[in-house]
């Protein structure tokens, strides 16, 4: 193995220290990663054009013979060649170059040339072909031409020298059982990469470009296999520890559960019970409890709190934002102080005393329940005997941090809570080691909401409406665009909005809320919301989540074209919580591009959360749609969750049959396809 500049040999053999850093750009650490760094698409050098039969915008290969060339200074510096074969000429134009290219293109060689022609002013050209000095009668290649995913410093000829090497040298062997290759159909795996690296001009290459050929099927299925395998093993080593068993005793729950002012709905008592066992083991619970907006999650989190309670245990929630956390505090108190509980409240915003103190209660044990943000993660925190973490909206937190909160305790049960639906295939792929709960009707009594799009031409017509709804003695929110750019741009809009509004609504209390504020001026805020007192409540993205307040029966959002699908549903569900119909007008501004339009159509026509998240992943793609929640997770390259549904399903029998009775085999497999990468799996 060849040393790196650091001392650290490198994985791949013959390869210097500066070409390793560059490989690893590209996630490229082992023969094996570069055995399936598969092509972007493929160029056809197998065959020549005639300059004559070359059409505009349609890449082909020329082979012809420099008539001249110079360098020009109109309109700017160039380098411009002239080139025949037997039917025509052609102008070559290189924009960038050096002085030895000068050199290398002089009149009387010979040249084969790779590009794409256009019409120019002298005729038929090509701007920065692909060309190389030839011999006449030199053969052409055999197979098309990889073009690969690569970095700055790494040329293609460079990239693809090394994996044809690593080609006859790495371990192509099969890590899939026959009979389960037979039953499937698959292709074998080596026949399938050195087919992917080198396809003969003869194999189709629409079924290529569309990675439907059999040898993309076989690379599609063998990175989920990967992953199943992964996360599967992963289940099992969390199955494999010790967690401290809080069985249900009732002593808590059922006082809970029969002060409530309504009953759990059907969905809501079978989640319950399927946490309920979990806790009740002696291996950490790590389980996902999934429901749209307004579903009722916060009371099955606080039936789970209680459970650990009745075993002499602590529970702790956090939440991402101030207000969501506090919007929990404040509903678990109302809740459980008359069970004789006090619950510690953790924030950023609090000041050093309260903080201090607030820590010391956890610490003390005198606090069995806690609710925060990240502050409870901060290292002056401790739990004595932590039982249960829940992490709400658990998508916005890193890996790094909900590991923080987890090691508050020794392998405490584990509860993580999303009001942003995952779609079957997601929850199939990146969540296969977590036990997944999912909320699927609402309480009774939540409204729909009728969602409106309006243009920002219509904006008078929709301050009218609020005007009218408000005089109704209802409430609404309007809620300002995001601007991702700047936090302190979106501020401003926030500012300027409030100050218009209140302008043109004299009557109206119009209040406003927006992440800068003070934690007691935000309180204060939506505390006189709730109350009534305030009509129109002007706001940024900070009650995204979280806020409760019936009364508020109509919601406007400005720019909805700037927002994300998962953002858009989860603020239209901050309203339809009382008696009264419920719309949520979507202002837009033109021009719309084609990726707002989709999103906006979605939102207008669905309001059901799981099709919007499908839709969503469909629009977005897995990658963004997990955010940072899923850092630790090898995204997926090369197969696509909505049109390979059906190796996912296969994938994951095929993932059982191995670890039962082929456990070598999928050691091998994981090797292959993560290297490395293993230990990143999500916690």
């Amino acid at each position: 193995m060849m040393p790196r500049a650091d001392g650290a040999p490198s994985a791949i053999p013959g390869v210097t220290s500066a070409t390793t850093d560059k490989l690893a750009k590209l996630g490229i650490r082992t023969q094996a990663d570069l055995v399936v760094h598969l092509p972007l698409r493929y160029e056809d050098e197998t065959q020549l054009t005639p300059i004559a039969d070359l059409r505009p915008g349609v890449p082909a290969q020329v082979e012809a013979e420099i008539v001249d060339s110079s360098v020009q200074y109109r309109p700017r510096r160039q380098l411009v060649v002239r080139v025949r074969d037997d039917s025509g000429v052609l102008v070559l134009r290189f924009l960038n170059f050096y002085g030895s290219q000068v050199k290398q293109l002089a009149a009387g060689r010979r040249l084969r040339l790779f590009g794409e022609p256009r019409g120019g002013f002298l005729g038929d050209e090509m701007v920065h072909p692909r060309c190389r000095v030839v011999e006449e009668g030199e053969a052409l290649p055999e197979a098309l031409t990889p073009i690969y995913p690569t970095t700055a410093g790494l040329s293609q000829l460079a990239l693809r020298r090394l994996i044809d090497l690593t080609l006859k040298q790495a371990d192509l062997a099969e890590t899939l059982p026959n009979t389960l290759r037979k039953k499937l159909r698959l292709a074998d795996f080596a026949g399938s990469v050195r087919l992917l690296h080198h396809p003969t001009p003869q194999t189709a290459a629409a079924d290529l470009d569309a990675r439907v050929h059999p040898a993309w099927r076989r690379i599609k299925f063998d990175e989920l296999l990967a992953q199943q395998l992964s996360l599967r093993r992963a289940h099992e080593a969390r199955r494999a520890k010790t967690a401290p068993p809080l069985p249900k005793k009732g002593t808590l729950t059922k006082k809970f559960l029969a002060a409530l002012p309504f009953t759990l709905t059907t969905a809501q008592q079978r989640v319950w019970r399927e946490i309920a066992h979990d806790l009740g083991e002696s291996h950490p619970m790590q389980r996902l409890l999934q429901g749209d907006v307004g579903s009722g999650k916060t009371v099955v989190a606080a039936l789970a709190m209680l459970q650990a309670v009745e075993n002499g245990y602590q529970a702790v929630l956090m939440a991402p934002t101030e207000i969501l956390a506090e919007q929990h505090y404040r509903k678990l108190a109302q809740w459980l102080a008359p069970l004789g509980l006090d619950i510690a409240w953790l924030s950023g915003s609090l000041k050093k005393k309260e903080k201090t103190a607030m820590a010391e209660a956890i610490s003390s044990g005198r606090a069995r329940l806690a609710v925060g943000t990240h502050a409870l993660i901060e290292e002056a925190v401790t739990f004595p005997k932590l039982g249960l973490a829940i992490i709400d909206e658990q998508h916005r937190f890193g890996v790094r941090q909900r590991l923080t909160l987890r090691e508050k305790g020794v392998n405490p049960h584990q509860l993580m809570m999303s009001a942003t639906p995952i779609p079957r295939t997601l929850a199939m792929s990146y969540y296969a080691d977590l036990d997944v709960s999912v909320i699927d009707e609402l309480p009774p009594g939540r409204q729909p909401v009728l969602t409106k799009l309006a243009s920002e031409a219509r904006r008078d017509e929709v301050i009218a409406r609020i005007r009218d709804a408000c005089a109704q003695g209802r409430q609404a929110y309007w809620v300002c665009p995001l601007i991702e750019e700047s936090e302190k741009l979106q501020l401003q809009t926030a500012v300027d909005t409030f100050e218009r509004l209140r302008t043109e609504l004299p009557r109206l209390n119009v209040g406003l809320v927006h992440g800068r504020l003070k934690g007691e001026e935000k309180a204060r805020v939506m505390a006189d919301f709730a109350a009534g007192k305030i009509h129109l409540l002007v706001a940024t993205t900070v009650i995204e989540v979280g806020v409760d307040v019936a009364n508020a029966s109509l919601m406007v959002i400005e720019h909805a074209e700037r927002f994300g699908l998962s953002q858009l549903h989860q603020l239209r569900g901050r309203i339809g919580r009382g008696a009264d119909d419920s719309v949520c007008i979507l202002l837009y501004a033109h021009p719309l591009g084609e990726i707002a339009r989709a999103r906006l159509k979605i939102i207008f026509e669905n309001a059901d959360g799981f099709e919007i998240a499908r839709q969503d992943l469909h629009l977005r793609g897995p990658g963004e749609f997990l955010g940072r929640r899923q850092s630790g997770v090898p995204l997926l390259r090369f197969a696509d969750l909505e049109t390979d549904a059906d190796l996912l399903e296969a994938a994951r029998e095929a993932a059982e049959l191995l670890l039962k009775d082929y456990p070598d085999a999928a050691d091998r497999h994981v090797e292959r396809w993560l290297g490395g990468r293993r230990e990143l799996m999500k916690v």
